[in-house]
């Protein structure tokens, strides 16, 4: 279905567009520190709660369960509300969600975790579509620049939250992030209004009906689960795992968030380096192995091979990312498959990245020990290999 005839640029369009990249690169900012804030204190929460390994275990667990579960809920969200207002309605449960995991008891940090994260799942399917709609010409540029902040957000949660919480207890170390989800939802206000000026995203029923009966939208979006299982896996267990070898938790959630550091650079280049090229396999082998390479090393030598390690991991993460959100644009004809392509490529990839942190934890529960828990990792890179390499072929998708 083709897109409904652009609206002519308003007066103001070039200070419009500063404001709706100012809104989509503060969006970004607040897709990844309601997960990344919790791992670090992971410990201290469930001393604090008296959670099971399984109750933390299905804390780590709730976000990619989210992830997978409501990013559909995007497509009938915005034919119902608009692009604009469903990002704004994203928005104030993204604060809700925050400020419900400082009430204190159990329930109420996984409910406040689960509609934190249903809001950041909305998000993740809106952004590549927002850009593939206002920035068609742009989208290595604005999609670096997006995943930069959202890196750069994750990073700054990691390395702080150990500190916030020696300072003001775990909930200031969660309850700091409510400061810029309601910054975003502030500067978010004017496309409220300005949203009349752009170029509204055409409804085409059936799409995932569509969608799943093509090979290169598995292939998507099974890319986008596998890279996704790995960087979950490590997000919700790396400072787990350190702290186990004898590293103490304020240098191992440095270490986690140094993988964020190093993501950032990376993650700025690789859309624009992928955009540049109709064929993306030879980047996306390179990325694979360096994945496998950081993985290799925690398992055989974390102590002596920890930053080495955390250089490869976000080298290869840092880029695993941005690459699947560049292929899901570059592989879309317009906006409307691209919103199609990134809710399925999401709802089918993060449903399968569940086994990761879900997969690790209960390995390590059973066992009493990392090692195993780091083969399984390891083990899929496989499938990622496969569907990376059919994803990064040049094919274009349409609904």
């Amino acid at each position: 279905m083709r897109e409904t005839p652009e609206i002519p640029n308003p007066p103001n369009a070039a200070l419009r567009n500063a404001v709706l990249l100012a809104g989509i690169v503060l969006i970004a900012v607040n897709l990844r520190p309601a997960i990344a804030s919790v791992s670090p204190v992971l410990g201290t929460v469930r001393t604090a709660l008296g959670l099971s390994a399984y109750g933390e275990t299905a804390l780590a667990t709730i976000p990619v369960f989210c992830f997978a579960a409501l990013a559909p809920l995007a497509l009938p969200l915005q034919r119902r509300l608009g692009v604009e207002r469903t990002t704004q309605l994203l928005l104030i449960a993204l604060v809700a969600g925050l400020a419900l995991r400082l009430l204190g008891d159990a329930p109420a940090l996984y409910l406040g975790t689960a509609l934190a994260t249903a809001s950041i799942a909305i998000g993740n399917v809106l952004l590549p579509a927002i850009v593939k709609r206002d920035f068609p010409h742009r989208v290595g540029l604005i999609t670096g620049l997006y995943v930069t902040a959202l890196n750069a957000a994750a990073a700054l949660a990691s390395a702080i939250a150990v500190p916030l919480a020696n300072a003001h207890g775990w909930r200031g170390a969660l309850g700091f992030w409510l400061i810029p989800a309601i910054i975003a939802a502030l500067v978010w206000l004017p496309q409220l209004s300005h949203g009349a000026h752009r170029l509204k995203l055409a409804h085409r029923p059936g799409a995932f009906r569509v969608l799943i009966r093509q090979k290169l939208a598995w292939q998507i979006a099974l890319f986008m689960g596998m890279q996704s299982l790995g960087f979950y896996s490590i997000l919700s267990w790396l400072p787990s795992i350190l702290r186990a070898h004898g590293i103490n938790p304020t240098l191992a959630g440095l270490m986690l968030s140094s993988t964020m550091l190093i993501a950032i650079p990376v993650s700025l280049l690789t859309p624009a380096i992928a955009a540049r090229r109709s064929d993306q396999r030879g980047f996306l082998l390179g990325v694979l192995a360096l994945c496998a390479l950081g993985y290799g090393m925690i398992l055989l030598a974390p102590r002596a091979l920890g930053w080495p390690a955390m250089l490869c991991i976000g080298v290869g993460q840092g880029a695993a990312f941005p690459l699947a959100l560049t292929l899901i644009v570059l592989r879309s004809k317009d906006g409307t498959t691209a919103m199609g392509v990134s809710a399925f490529s999401q709802a089918m990839g993060y449903a399968i990245s569940i086994a990761g942190p879900l997969g690790m934890g209960a390995i390590h529960a059973a066992t009493g020990h990392w090692q195993p828990a780091l083969l399984f990792l390891i083990a899929t890179l496989i499938p990622a290999l496969w569907s990376g390499l059919g994803a990064a072929s040049n094919r274009t998708l349409s609904l």
